[in-house]
C-alpha cells in the first residue's frame, strides 16, 4: 500500500460525508462509490484551484452527457485570454499507487476539447450543467478571447503511459492545451505547504546586508539553477497559495518572455529583464568574513513576490541541456528577515509587492479595518464572518466567507451584478473601494448574503421549467432585483439598514424570499424582452447579456411593485 495514497483514500472518507447531501440534490449521485469518486474530483478541484467549498462543486460535472469531463473551471478573461480547466478523474480502490492514468481518459480529454471549444460544432446529448459552462466559454470565445485549456488528468496512480502520450500529440492542439497529471503525490506535497522551509541559499557574487528597524535585508543575485533546485527540493510549501493557480508557459506573455530568454543566447542578461523575487524568513544567517559567494541559511523561507518567475525557471530548466546553458544567468534576490510577532508587516510587504496581481488581493485585505470591523458587527448578529482563507469548511447558514460578501453586496447594493459574476479577481482590487466602504454595516452584508443565497441555491438545483435566465449568469441580475423589492416593502434606503431593522429585514427574507426570486425572474425575462424584442436569444448570447451588464439599465427603468 502506497502511504500517500492510504492518506488521500482516508481524506475522501470524510469528504463523502461533507459532499453527500448536496451531490444527492444536484447531481442525484447517492451510490458510495460514485460518491467517493466524486469527492475524489471535488478534492482535485478545491486543492489545485484553490477554490472554497461552493466554487469547488459548482465545478462538478458528473453525470450522464459530460463529454468525459468530470469537473470544468472558466477563469476571467485577462489580457484577450481566459483559462478552462478541464478535469477528468480516475480513481481505484487499489492503493498501490501504481496504475497508468486510462488511455480511454485521455481520449476523453481529446475530444472534448476539440467539440467544446468551436462555437460552430453542434452538442448533443449534454447535460444541463456541462451546457451552461460550455455557453459561457464559447460566448467569450465569440467575443474575440482566446482560451487557453488545463486538461488536467487525476487518478490515484501514475502519469498516462506513451500509447496516451502519443494520442495527445497527434491532437495537434499545440501551446493552447496544457497537460497535467495530478496524483496522490502531488496533492499531499500542496497539503504539507504550510511546513515552514529551512535550507541554504547558494548566492552569488557580493552581498549587502543592512539591519532596519529590528529587521534586516539581503540583496543579492541568485543564479537561475538555484532558484530550480530550491523549487525542486520543496515545491509549493515555498510559496504563497496562489501558486496553485500557476498562470503557465502558454498563454502568458510575462511567463512565456522568461522561458524563451532562458532559452536564446540573451540568457546571460536575464538579470537585467527581470524584477527579481521577494523572499521573507524568520532568521537568516552567513558567514561575514566572506567577501562574495555566500552560502545563507535561512529558517522559515517564503516567497512572497516572484512565485511565477520562480515556477517558469524551474519548468524552463527542467530540460538538463537548458539547465547547464544557464549556468551564468542570474536573477535580483531580496531576503527580509522580519520579526516574528509582526504578521502586519508582512501583510503590508506582501499586499505591497503583490499589488499588481489582483488574484490574490483577497488574503492581503484580510487585516484591512474594515474587514476586522465587519467580522465584529455580523459576530453581534448572530454570524460568522470569515476574512481570513480557512482550511476548515464553511458548511453552516452562519458562515459568511469574505469573496461571497463582496459578490453579494456588489450585485445587490451596488447595482453591479455583472461586475459581481465576472469581476471576482478585481472585487479586493480596483473594486474594493466601491464594494467596502465606510458605511457598509453587518446588517447590510447579512441580508444581501441571504439573497444571494436564495438566488444561487436556485441556480444550482435548475430545474427544466425554470427560465433559462435563471443559470446563465442572471442569477445576479435576479438578487439585485430582489434587493430593490426588499427594501421597497420596508420603505427603506440602503443606507437605512442596520441592526436596528435587521431581524425585520431578515423576517421579510424568511417569509417572502421565494416570491421576491420568482417576481424578480419575470424582472428580468421582461427586461430581455424590450432589448431584443421577439427574437429568438441564443444561450451563447443571453451569457454575453450578462456579463456586459445590457440589461441593467433596462432593470433601472422598471418600478418595483
Amino acid at each position: 500500500m502506497n502511504i500517500n495514497a492510504s492518506i488521500i483514500d482516508q481524506r475522501l472518507n470524510s469528504l463523502t460525508d461533507i459532499i453527500k447531501q448536496q451531490a444527492t440534490e444536484e447531481l442525484n449521485i447517492n451510490d458510495p462509490g460514485k460518491l467517493k469518486s466524486l469527492a475524489f474530483v471535488y478534492f482535485c478541484v478545491q486543492t489545485i484551484l484553490d477554490l472554497d467549498d461552493s466554487n469547488s462543486f459548482d465545478c462538478l460535472m458528473e453525470g450522464g452527457g459530460d463529454f468525459g469531463v468530470d469537473a470544468i473551471h472558466i477563469s476571467e478573461e485577462h489580457d484577450g485570454e481566459f483559462t478552462v480547466s478541464l478535469f477528468q478523474a480516475k480513481y481505484k480502490n487499489d492503493l498501490q499507487g501504481n496504475a497508468n492514468f486510462p488511455e480511454n481518459g485521455i481520449n476523453a480529454l481529446i475530444n472534448a476539447i476539440r467539440f467544446l471549444f468551436d462555437p460552430s460544432a453542434k452538442l448533443e446529448h449534454i447535460n444541463q450543467r456541462l451546457l451552461t459552462k460550455v455557453e459561457e466559454a464559447r460566448s467569450l470565445i465569440r467575443d474575440g478571447y482566446i482560451p487557453q485549456v488545463r486538461a488536467l488528468a487525476c487518478n490515484n496512480g501514475i502519469q498516462w503511459n506513451q500509447s496516451s502520450q502519443e494520442a495527445i500529440d497527434r491532437a495537434g492542439f499545440g501551446d493552447q492545451v496544457t497537460w497535467e497529471h495530478v496524483n496522490h503525490e502531488r496533492l499531499i506535497k500542496i497539503l504539507q505547504a504550510s511546513r515552514p522551509v529551512k535550507d541554504t541559499l547558494q548566492l552569488s557574487g557580493k552581498a549587502v546586508v543592512e539591519d532596519m528597524n529590528f529587521s534586516r535585508v539581503l540583496v543579492g543575485r541568485i543564479s537561475v539553477a538555484e532558484i530550480a533546485a530550491l523549487i525542486e527540493r520543496h515545491g509549493e510549501r515555498l510559496l504563497e497559495r496562489n501558486i496553485r493557480r500557476y498562470l503557465g508557459l502558454q498563454g502568458n506573455r510575462v511567463n512565456e518572455g522568461i522561458r524563451d530568454t532562458l532559452n536564446s543566447d540573451e540568457r546571460n542578461n536575464f538579470y537585467f529583464y527581470n524584477n527579481g523575487i521577494t523572499l521573507t524568513c524568520d532568521k537568516f544567517s552567513y558567514n561575514a568574513l566572506q567577501n562574495s559567494d555566500h552560502q545563507v541559511q535561512v529558517e522559515n523561507l517564503q516567497i512572497i513576490n516572484g512565485g511565477q518567475t520562480c515556477m517558469t525557471i524551474f519548468k524552463t530548466l527542467q530540460d538538463s541541456d537548458l539547465l547547464q546553458q544557464n549556468n551564468q544567468a542570474y536573477l535580483l534576490l531580496r531576503l527580509y528577515q522580519l520579526p516574528s510577532d509582526n504578521d502586519d508587516l508582512v501583510q503590508k510587504i506582501t499586499y505591497a509587492t503583490n499589488s499588481q496581481n489582483p488574484v490574490d488581493l483577497k488574503d492581503l485585505r484580510a487585516n484591512d479595518h474594515l474587514q476586522q470591523r465587519l467580522e465584529m458587527d455580523i459576530k453581534q448578529l448572530g454570524f460568522n464572518y470569515r476574512r481570513k482563507r480557512s482550511d476548515t469548511s464553511a458548511r453552516s447558514t452562519t458562515e459568511i466567507t469574505s469573496g461571497v460578501a463582496a459578490e453579494a453586496v456588489l450585485a445587490i447594493w451596488r447595482h453591479k451584478p455583472h461586475q459581481a459574476k465576472f469581476f471576482t479577481r478585481e472585487h479586493f482590487g480596483k473594486l474594493y473601494d466601491a464594494i467596502f466602504t465606510e458605511h457598509l454595516n453587518g446588517a447590510q452584508v447579512v441580508i444581501a448574503v441571504q439573497l444571494y443565497r436564495i438566488a444561487e441555491n436556485r441556480r444550482k438545483r435548475w430545474h427544466p421549467n425554470d427560465p433559462t435566465c435563471v443559470s446563465y449568469g442572471g442569477s445576479y441580475f435576479i438578487t439585485m432585483q430582489m434587493g430593490k423589492r426588499l427594501l421597497h416593502e420596508m420603505n427603506l434606503q440602503i443606507e437605512q439598514i442596520n441592526h436596528c431593522n435587521f431581524h425585520d429585514a431578515n423576517l421579510l427574507i424568511e417569509q417572502k424570499g421565494e416570491d421576491y426570486f420568482n417576481d424578480s425572474v419575470q424582472d428580468i425575462q421582461q427586461a430581455l424582452q424590450k432589448l431584443y424584442g421577439s427574437q429568438d436569444i441564443s444561450l451563447q448570447q443571453l451569457s454575453a447579456t450578462f456579463r456586459r451588464g445590457d440589461l441593467i439599465e433596462k432593470l433601472q427603468q422598471m418600478e418595483i411593485s
